[in-house]
């Protein structure tokens, strides 16, 4: 349990890493596409805490799992409000489109 932990840990220190190096890199122009992509991802972060929380092994894996859920959907409908917003700025109103 203490080493799969460790490892656990280890990825998610590295994920961290590697989304602000990713976010940091990417133009303004390409954060839309970038946000759109990230809630597909956070969709498989649903499915796979859906996994973990079905296993009922420890009640750590269950409260992990249920806050990994709670998360990721927050994470996807806050997401998709934002690119929905961001779209709505490109979008003709009906008085300009005469």
């Amino acid at each position: 349990m203490g080493e799969a932990l460790l490892m656990s840990l280890y990825v998610f220190v590295l994920a961290i890493f590697v989304g602000f190096e990713v976010i940091g890199k990417v133009p303004q122009m390409l954060h839309t596409p970038l946000m759109s992509g990230s809630n597909a991802i956070s969709g498989i972060t649903v499915v796979g805490a859906l996994v973990v929380a079905g296993r009922v092994e420890s009640t750590l894996s269950i409260v992990l799992g249920v806050l990994a859920i709670v998360l990721a959907t927050v994470n996807v409908v806050g997401g998709f409000l934002v690119t929905d917003r961001m779209l709505q700025m490109f979008r003709r109103r009906p008085e300009e489109q005469r």
